[in-house]
């Protein structure tokens, strides 16, 4: 669960820290004090868009750590498959905003936002005011009915998905084929030559870099044979050359190194230096006899070098490129020599193909129509809990024209919320307060199967009241004795329900305008209620009323819950 948030620079909020406990914690205030920004830092770390303007005036830069106790065995494995390791069952989640950028790191280690986001998921969902809108549409409904059956149908859903990408090859493959007889015989002709091209050239690997040692060779021949010759003259045994005056040398040593032992050491290497020199001077004379500058050899070594180059300039800028290409046009060719056969081949592999993905499709159908009955009716169940006496809930499937990586089914969620109507899809019944209970609804049931920790609402309530709020508020505090809730609320009946109360309020502090959080207990959580219950006068009549509320609320939970 989330058990500590830290947001400092962040719009109205200068720093605050707020310890979140189990069960269900609310949290209220006046309109404009500072509850979305809240809920905004918090979305920062599920990967939501930053920009300048979110810091505090003249901070340099803002930030939001979120840490939390990680107790669920699912949290756990999924983070591990992330190579994220909870540090004494703990993981601490941060993003910095700078200008232009932003640094998330994960447990103090750097990571890329995406990394957090996917982090974050396996910790913490939010509610926002608006997300239940998107229960309108069909790819949303599918994908919670995907959720819901996870265990059976992911595993199915893959094989789809990958039936899917085959059968998409398949077609391409078979689309390839799509040419009339003269593109053929063009094509062919053209593929001919290029082949034919390569084989006379009877290339082998390595055959170019030998050429290039003999033409630099050849085409440097004079310059080797003058240098050459100007080390022969300096090594030789020639005048005052090296080895000349070596000779003399050794010569003048031997006739008194009979005399001293250590002399004898001194001839030894002078005469390993002379040794030395007549070898080299023999292998240079050699090497200067066999260089004969052949006219004939260099023009046949020039027109080969231009030939593979210009080999490489049309088809790889390597030996090994050009023989890679020549085998990829010879395959090409062979295809459309042999292109009745293998047109056929590949419309029978699509046909295969297509087989697999309807069957695979089927099942898929099929295992998604038995959660779907399962999924029915928990919501009924749920939307009962939440005040819909006469609600009737099913879902809809129809099959597509073909066949996506998702499957056929094209489901619809349909209502009725009152007896002796038809069902009808969500759109064209409910209103925006009965949409969001659905979502609550939907929401606490995929909670107990994915086993998410913490729970997050904003503005639950919108659009409800009375008995119907009082409703919701129980159903929170159900929710609470399996998850962490965290639930911000206009309405008193919902806040009665807290475990946890918090107050977000705005004040001017050094002719600035910053937010603040506190817990409420006692007295103060019952004038919080009266003020919700009550508005800007809050009578004896009204703290008596938020009392009474109050007390109710821990007798529901003391009694009903356990």
């Amino acid at each position: 669960m989330l058990v500590h948030l830290h947001v400092k620079n962040l719009a109205l909020i200068e720093e605050i820290e707020v310890e979140f406990g189990p069960g269900l914690n609310i949290l209220t205030g006046e309109t404009g004090a500072g509850k979305s920004i809240l809920l905004g830092s918090i979305q920062l770390i599920l990967g939501g868009k930053t920009s300048r303007g979110m810091i505090r005036e003249n901070a340099s830069y803002g930030l939001v750590e979120l840490l939390f106790q990680v107790e669920n065995t699912k949290a756990k494995q999924a983070l591990e498959s992330m190579d994220i390791y909870p540090q004494d069952g703990q993981v601490l989640l941060s993003r910095k905003i700078m200008e232009g950028r932003s640094i998330s790191k994960i447990n103090g280690e750097v990571c890329t936002v995406s990394q957090m986001k996917a982090a974050a998921a396996c910790l913490i969902d939010i509610h926002g005011q608006h997300e239940h809108q998107s229960l309108l549409y069909p790819d949303k409904q599918l994908e919670i009915l995907d959720i819901y059956g996870k265990e059976k149908i992911q595993p199915v859903k893959e094989k789809v998905e990958k039936a899917y990408k085959e059968y998409r090859k398949c077609e391409k493959e078979l689309q390839a084929f799509n040419m009339d007889e003269e593109q053929r015989n063009r094509e062919s002709a053209f593929l001919e030559f290029e082949v034919r091209e390569i084989e006379k050239a009877v290339l082998r690997e390595g055959e170019d870099e030998e050429l290039e040692k003999t033409y630099r060779k050849l085409s440097n021949g004079r310059k080797i044979v003058d240098a050459l010759q100007a080390v022969r003259g300096f090594t030789g045994y020639e005048g005052s050359s090296a080895g000349d005056l070596v000779g003399e040398a050794l010569r003048e040593l031997s006739r008194v190194s009979e005399y001293d032992e250590e002399l004898a050491g001194l001839e030894s290497s002078l005469g390993e230096v002379d040794s030395l020199l007549n070898d080299f001077n023999r292998e240079l004379s050699s090497y200067m006899e066999d260089m004969v500058f052949d006219q004939e050899t260099f023009e046949q070594t020039e027109r080969r070098l231009d030939q593979i180059n210009g080999l490489k300039a049309k088809y790889g800028q390597s030996i090994g490129k050009i023989l890679e290409y020549q085998k990829q046009q010879m395959e090409k060719l062979e295809k459309i020599q042999q292109y009745d056969q293998l047109y056929q081949e590949a419309k029978e592999k699509l046909c295969q193909c297509e087989k697999v993905l309807q069957k695979n499709g089927d099942e898929l159908s099929k295992i998604r129509k038995e959660y779907s009955r399962q999924l029915e009716a928990k919501v009924i169940q749920g939307l009962q809990d939440l005040n819909f006496a006469n609600v009737d809930f099913a879902i809809s499937f129809k099959q597509a024209r073909s066949c996506t990586a998702a499957g056929y089914d094209v489901i619809e969620y349909e209502i009725s919320t009152n007896p002796g109507e038809s069902r009808k899809p969500l759109g064209k019944i409910v209103s925006g307060g009965e949409l969001s209970r659905i979502m609550l609804a939907l929401k606490a049931i995929l909670a107990d199967k994915d086993q998410i920790e913490t729970l997050i609402f904003d503005e639950i309530d919108t659009g409800i009241s009375g008995r119907t709020a009082q409703k919701v508020s129980e159903k929170m505090a159900v929710i609470g004795r399996h998850h962490q809730v965290i639930c911000i609320t206009h309405l008193p009946q919902i806040a009665a329900m807290a475990d946890t109360h918090f107050e977000i309020e705005k004040h001017v502090e050094n002719n600035e305008m910053i937010t603040q959080i506190h817990t409420l207990e006692g007295e103060d959580s019952i004038r919080e209620l009266a003020r919700l219950l009550g508005g800007a006068r809050i009578t004896d009549a009204v703290l008596e009323n938020a009392r009474e509320m109050k007390e109710l609320a821990l007798v529901h939970k003391n009694t009903r819950l356990k």
